[in-house]
């Protein structure tokens, strides 16, 4: 079984990374605010969903771990999850086709 080199102990070196570049992280963080208000038009359960794609996407294993709690929080259902799961894997699928559809193109314009 392979493993994540994450790990839910790295947490603890949020503090000192804010602290070490305080204006990218001020920025970074008002973003983040920015996309998990609960005001938006976008009702709290359907950010958290989307969030959770997206972690699955770019396999952010703090963010699954907090989005998935959020989601929770906010009434989303197993279901719901495993839809959004099946969503991001089709994606993420679909964008390794258009890469390859990239990479044929290069594979030609380097062999004619």
């Amino acid at each position: 079984m392979m493993t994540s080199p994450m790990s839910m102990d790295d947490l603890a070196y949020a503090k000192k990374l804010i602290k070490s570049a305080p204006h990218e992280a001020a920025a970074f963080l008002n973003l983040k605010s920015c996309a998990e208000r609960k005001d938006g038009h976008i009702p709290e359960k359907y950010r958290e969903l989307i969030s959770i794609a997206v972690a699955l996407t770019t396999q952010c294993t703090y963010c699954i771990d907090a989005h998935v709690t959020q989601a929770v929080d906010a009434g989303a259902s197993r279901e719901e999850l495993a839809e959004a799961v099946f969503i991001a894997a089709a994606l993420r699928a679909g964008a390794a086709v258009g890469h390859g559809l990239m990479a044929l193109r290069i594979f030609e314009q380097r062999t004619t």
